[in-house]
């Protein structure tokens, strides 16, 4: 099963932090991104997102149906995302579009099994796999993308 960690793509500035909406360069940043996505993920999949403005925005240019999450929201903690997401007792693929400073912390977690705080670029994605071999879980790193690699800047 696998976890596609999306950090939503560059926003306004605001007071207003869950209405704060894409900027051009991050419309661009999500729609790059969202293309590179859709040509790797399998058919079956869950796309989620924060209940934040520029979250569902990004999520938007990768597919027109997807789930709003209130846990997924800017001040979540990793225990409440994974929860929410079920991961990966869920049986299938998961792409949640959603916020640093948890996205940065729950690849972290995953990864490494240590509380630490990982930057994470906006709009970029961490796709991670869990397999279980010889009775052990594993995490693996299945690709790290930036928008600047793919020659949005």
């Amino acid at each position: 099963m696998d976890l596609i960690l999306w950090r939503h793509a560059e926003a306004e500035e605001g007071s207003d932090d869950m209405q704060r909406a894409l900027t051009r360069r991050g419309q661009k940043q999500a729609s790059a991104m969202a293309t590179w996505l859709r040509k790797q993920l399998p058919d079956d999949f869950a796309l989620l997102a924060s209940e934040a403005l520029r979250s569902q925005q990004t999520a938007a240019l990768f597919a027109k149906s997807y789930e709003v999450v209130p846990e997924l929201n800017p001040d979540a903690s990793v225990e409440q995302v994974l929860t929410a997401i079920d991961w990966p007792r869920s049986g299938k693929t998961i792409v949640l579009v959603g916020h640093q400073p948890y996205i940065g912390r729950l690849a972290a977690t995953l990864m490494s099994e240590q509380p630490l705080l990982w930057s994470v670029k906006k709009g970029a994605i961490w796709w991670l796999s869990h397999r279980e071999r010889h009775g052990i879980e594993q995490i693996r790193l299945k690709a790290m993308m930036t928008p600047a690699m793919l020659g949005i800047d």
